[in-house]
């Protein structure tokens, strides 16, 4: 499958995004005003197929030096279970200004092996943190 990923919020198919995203254990109750806030908030990710179409959606907000937060990673049906979620963290993790950062996280109660398959390991006993740490203290 073709298909490409843009930083530009003017191709997001917000009914789309607020849809799938509201449908999720994380974003239940989210309202699409305030889905359009964290958009106009966050750096977004959108992967497209060759006709356009959006498939993928992922967010995520950094200082591009010490820390960067990843959210609202979803693949549209019916594009679920093919590696697009996988190639799209990848282009994110890839980003020079996500390099640089001491520490990549983000919080999932079901796709800890997913993410462990990207570099990201659980921070402590939470259920929930996963990241990626590039600095260590002493």
């Amino acid at each position: 499958m073709e298909f490409y990923i843009s930083t530009d919020k003017d191709k997001l198919d917000i009914e789309k995004v607020h849809t799938e995203v509201s449908s999720t254990y994380w974003g239940e109750g989210r309202t699409k005003e305030e889905t359009l806030l964290t958009i106009e908030k966050s750096i977004c990710f959108g992967m497209y197929d060759e006709n356009d179409q959006q498939i993928a959606y992922a967010r995520m907000m950094t200082d591009a030096l010490v820390f960067a937060y990843i959210m609202d990673v979803v693949v549209f049906d019916p594009h679920k279970g093919k590696g697009l979620g996988r190639k799209l963290l990848q282009y994110v993790l890839d980003r020079p200004d996500v390099k640089r950062v001491n520490t990549v996280a983000l919080k999932t109660l079901d796709a800890h092996s997913f993410y462990e398959n990207l570099g990201f390991k659980r921070v402590g006993d939470s259920e929930m943190w996963m990241s990626i740490d590039r600095i260590k203290y002493d």
